[in-house]
Order: C-alpha cells, then sequence, then structure tokens
C-alpha cells in the first residue's frame, strides 16, 4: 500500500459519530448528498447483526468506508454467503490501497460468521469498479441480476 502521508490506517467498526464524514465522502464521490440513506444505513447496523460497516481512519480522520453482511436466506441464498453493499473511500486519498484494506478486513469479519462467498453488485460498464474487484480476486457468479423498468 502507498503511505498515506498523515500515518498508518486504523480499521475499527463504523460508530454513530462517523455519519458525518461518510456523507462528506459520498458527497466527494456521487456530487449529491444523501444524509437520510446514511442515517438509515447507520440505524440498520445498530439494529441487525447480519449487517456491519468498518472505516479506514488516519490520525483521527475517516478516509473510507465499507457496509457488508451476511445473509440469512433471501431470495434463496444460503446463509453462508456474505456481500459488500458499499464502499468508499475520500477522492483524495483514493489509490492508496485503502478499499482493499476495507475489503480484506470485512472479508476477515465475514469468514468469522461462516461466509464461504462474497458477492457484490457491480455495473457492467463501470470498468474502474470492475478492475478493483477484479483485483481482489472477484469474478463473475451464479446469480443474474435481473430488473424491470416499472
Amino acid at each position: 500500500m502507498s503511505e498515506i502521508s498523515s500515518g498508518v490506517p486504523v480499521i475499527r467498526a463504523i460508530a454513530p459519530s462517523d455519519l458525518e464524514r461518510i456523507i462528506e465522502i459520498d458527497i466527494k464521490v456521487l456530487e449529491k448528498a444523501r444524509p437520510e440513506y446514511w442515517e438509515m444505513k447507520l440505524e440498520l447496523m445498530q439494529k441487525h447483526s447480519q449487517v456491519s460497516g468498518l472505516v479506514a481512519e488516519v490520525g483521527g480522520k475517516v478516509l473510507g468506508f465499507i457496509i457488508g453482511g451476511v445473509s440469512r436466506w433471501e431470495y434463496g441464498v444460503p446463509e453462508n454467503i456474505g456481500w459488500i453493499d458499499t464502499i468508499g473511500v475520500d477522492p483524495e486519498h483514493q489509490k492508496k490501497g485503502l478499499a482493499k484494506l476495507l475489503f480484506t478486513e470485512m472479508k476477515h469479519h465475514l469468514k468469522k460468521q461462516g461466509v464461504v462467498t462474497v458477492i457484490t453488485f457491480v455495473k457492467r460498464r463501470d470498468w474502474q469498479l470492475l478492475k478493483f474487484f477484479n483485483s481482489l480476486g472477484f469474478q463473475p457468479g451464479d446469480m443474474t441480476n435481473l430488473e424491470l423498468d416499472i
């Protein structure tokens, strides 16, 4: 991992006090504010043990986050399947290994819960994100995404 100027990243569980910084990172990445969405996500993590989140913090400042969880037989997906819901890194600190570090820690967390396979959704033409997940060892899986415009 490239060195981050302020020090070595600390990976820890997301805390309610991280909400403001997660929203800031999300705005930088997506260029729109979704505070209600993030409030709901953090509330979900507090209420359901199968959903968890981690942050990468350097010098007391959150620079990235990841949210994932364990399936509980939704749509016939067995409970040994885990998923990555969201991953975000402050654009000023991207391409320095933070996302990979967050994923590696999340993978260990999921494995302790009995997960043997991790899934995620990526837009078919999002080459940058596809390349990132490919670098982590992801490959096309057995499930097919279906959609219906209404």
